[in-house]
């Protein structure tokens, strides 16, 4: 190697701890500089906050005025979602109340059954006792019988009450459980006994109370005697689950003949996973006894609470799409009125840019300031309407017939957000103008 090729060698030997330490203190000093360059923008936008506040306390009217459209949107938005939140949550758990595992089996005629040679569409006990012995994903299973009926006892009368024929297993798999008195007994099903259950809001039209327990009724002019009051389970769709009475299904064949046909099947699978393998054991079984052939639609219907659960999923779906348009809309008008408000704010405060820009301002901070005013102004009609449609929600759920109402905190969260989304988009124009104003022409403006 020659001389001066050693000589540099020694040179960068020699230079490369000082290099070493360079980094190292550079990244040692990184954070803090960080720190430090965060807490100035969290300073300067804190300012530029106030200041927009101050403005916007300083013209309360207009500011409200300019902030109308925004107020509108959220305030629908968080009122319609917290109703369809509390409406779905009511029915998710009246179903989940059910039973997780539930399923129902009734007769349906298909579309089109006349021009596939189908008959009508019947479902039978023997149906049902054919489900019970070949389906082995199957626990409990009660027949079901429904009819409208008139309940008389002493001078009062009620009429047009759901009378429902059912088994002992029938409280196991709807949870229909009594709270006074027992509910029906295997032996009351083997004999036909003429007894029954009552829901709570019968009782009301019958003008009686608990003590109607071991007392006898006529059912559309049969004697029955009452055995058991059932717990209250309110109102579910408008109507009450507390207006029926309860037989044995074989003393309702007995009474109503013509219903052999249109029996209904409430079963449950042995747990939640076994649903699917229970549902299609049922549809063999069912499709087998009915003689359908491969192509024909079934002439009964299988549904699970996973199903309705994915409608009222739907529904929710659905109305929020329905309020995005609303929403966009108003969000549209108040955009477009904060972006006119800023326009004049920049005209009315041209000095004070002027001002700003010959004392050392640049357009960075002018723009953010305009900016920031445009997302306070947003965001304060946000949560003006956030409090509004807390508000509705709740003189709403004062309502006898209304469900109990939720706002989620995702509503909160996107209220808010689309709230100074409009801000920024809408201010970006005024604030870019004051920016770029010459401080000389600012400052000679009249």
């Amino acid at each position: 190697m020659s001389r001066g090729g050693r000589h540099r060698a020694f040179a960068a030997l020699r230079s490369a701890p000082s290099r070493l330490w360079f980094v190292v203190r550079w990244l040692i000093r990184a954070p803090w500089r960080f720190l430090r360059m965060a807490y100035r923008s969290v300073e300067a936008t804190i300012e530029n906050a106030v200041t927009a506040l101050v403005q916007i306390w300083g013209n309360k009217v207009r500011s409200v005025l300019t902030v109308l459209g925004i107020i509108i949107a959220v305030t629908s938005t968080i009122t319609v979602v917290s109703v369809v939140q509390g409406l779905g949550n009511y029915v998710t758990d009246f179903l989940k109340g059910i039973g997780t595992n539930s399923v129902w089996v009734y007769p349906q005629r298909p579309p089109g059954a006349d021009r596939k040679g189908m008959g009508r569409a019947v479902l039978t006990m023997n149906d049902l006792n054919a489900v019970a012995e070949q389906c082995t994903n199957l626990g409990r299973i009660s027949p079901m019988i429904f009819s409208l009926c008139s309940v008389e006892y002493g001078r009062e009368l009620a009429e047009d009450i759901r009378l429902r024929g059912v088994s002992a297993e029938f409280q196991a798999i709807h949870n229909f459980y009594v709270d006074v008195g027992r509910f029906l007994t295997p032996i009351d099903i083997e004999n036909a006994t003429q007894v029954c259950c009552l829901g709570r809001d019968l009782l009301d039209k019958l003008c009686c109370d608990e003590s109607i327990v071991g007392e006898y009724l006529l059912i559309d002019g049969q004697r029955f005697q009452v055995v058991g009051l059932i717990e209250e389970k309110g109102s579910f769709a408008g109507e009450s689950q507390d207006e029926l009475v309860l037989i044995p299904h074989t003393t309702g064949l007995k009474i109503y003949p013509y219903l052999k046909d249109f029996v209904i099947i409430l079963t449950e699978a042995v747990d939640e996973s076994s649903v699917p393998e229970a549902v299609a054991e049922i549809t063999r079984v069912l499709r087998s006894r009915h003689g359908l052939k491969p192509g024909q639609p079934n002439d009964f219907a299988v549904e699970t609470q996973d199903q309705f659960l994915s409608f009222m999923n739907n529904v929710k779906m659905y109305a929020t799409s329905a309020l995005g348009g609303i929403v966009g809309i108003s969000l549209l008008v108040g955009g477009i009125g904060i972006m006119n408000v800023m326009l004049v704010s920049v005209t009315e405060r041209t000095r004070e840019i002027g001002l700003r820009k010959s004392v050392g301002a640049r357009r960075r901070d002018i723009m953010l300031q305009f900016l920031t005013e445009a997302v306070v102004l947003a965001t304060v009609g946000g949560a003006i309407g956030i409090i509004l449609g807390y508000a509705l929600g709740h003189v709403a759920s004062l309502h006898p017939s209304m469900v109990e109402v939720s706002v989620p905190a995702w509503a909160v969260a996107l209220a808010l957000g689309f709230s100074a989304g409009v801000g920024i988009l809408f201010g970006i124009i005024p604030a870019f103008k004051a920016a770029i104003l010459h401080p000389i022409d600012a400052l000679r403006h009249e």
